[in-house]
């Protein structure tokens, strides 16, 4: 049993980027999935798709640049089931100079930083990706 699905999924995809794996497969959660779709809008994903099988998990197609180097340089959890963090609209600041984003869980769903900035809601901080 995974205690913490969001950090086993970010696991996960950066593990299979080090060795240039092409896919990835990842438990399913309605979380994970608003992930899974957050980073395939912003281009850090080729694509994804829920397993129609019913077995649970969702395959993360990844993607590689030109030099065949992961698009995703850096990708870490922030807040966790022992240390949740937490930050208002008014405090959030764009991510590495506006190249990365941070993933929100807000009352608006699971949305980026910058959405959540324009949609002047605030919430707890999951991930940062770069």
């Amino acid at each position: 049993m995974v205690n913490d699905i969001i950090a086993d999924t970010l696991t996960r995809i950066r593990n299979a980027q080090m060795v240039r794996k092409e896919f990835v497969d990842v438990l399913y959660s309605k979380v994970v999935e608003g992930i899974i779709k957050i980073l395939k809008d912003n281009g850090f994903i080729k694509n994804y798709k829920t397993s129609a099988e019913g077995k649970g998990f969702i395959r993360v197609y990844l993607k590689y640049d030109s030099s065949k180097e992961p698009v995703i340089k850096e990708i870490k959890r922030v807040s966790r089931p022992g240390l949740r963090k937490y930050t208002a609209a008014k405090l959030i600041k764009p991510y590495k100079n506006g190249l990365g984003i941070r993933i929100l869980t807000t009352p608006k769903g699971i949305i980026t930083d910058k959405e959540a900035k324009r949609e002047n809601v605030g919430g707890e901080v999951l991930c940062e990706i770069w």
